[in-house]
């Protein structure tokens, strides 16, 4: 596949999206900084929701249009290519992907969140050696961000750290 293939694929889903999709916006467990209608909360809420939907749609009202992934891993396109790309492949291992807001602290612009990813996987996930298909295993793992929120209210920029170990070690990939 050629290296802009995933960038034209992500930009397709979200030129076929509505530009307003309407979803269910998490609210966080524990909130601190900011009230839950404020533009910086409002954009994690609206990211948060992208990752529980796969919805390109509400990617587009979280995200900037000059989005960068500031702790970009290898393989994934920078901008808005890379979650959606991420996306895809994580709700084709884990339909059923429930994710929460435990914590939310935002300071001006930034927003910090701790993130919890439940759900079983009952699909495929790929791999080096080939893809891997789920058994039905539970999935549960946190994930830590930080963004900038720019002044219309959407995410330029985007620190993130998952427990990708744990996650592997629940998708079979890794042997505890």
């Amino acid at each position: 596949m050629p290296a802009f293939a995933p960038a034209i694929l992500a930009l397709s889903l979200l030129a076929a999206a509505p530009a307003h999709a309407v979803v269910n916006l998490p609210m966080p467990a524990h909130l601190a900084g900011a009230a839950a209608t404020d533009k910086v909360v409002l954009a994690a809420r609206r990211y948060a929701a992208f990752w529980q939907s796969g919805d390109p749609a509400v990617a587009r009202q979280a995200l900037a249009d000059d989005f960068t992934d500031r702790t970009l891993p290898a393989g994934r396109p920078q901008g808005w290519a890379g979650p959606l790309q991420a996306s895809q492949v994580f709700h084709a291992a884990v339909p059923d992907l429930q994710v929460t807001i435990d914590d939310m602290l935002v300071a001006g612009d930034r927003v910090t969140l701790r993130l919890h990813f439940t759900g079983h996987f009952t699909g495929v996930f790929p791999t080096p050696q080939g893809e891997l298909r789920g058994q039905g295993q539970s999935i549960d793992f946190y994930a830590f961000d930080l963004y900038r929120v720019n002044a219309q209210g959407r995410i330029s920029d985007n620190w993130h750290l998952e427990d990708n170990l744990t996650l592997l070690r629940q998708l079979g990939v890794l042997v505890p």
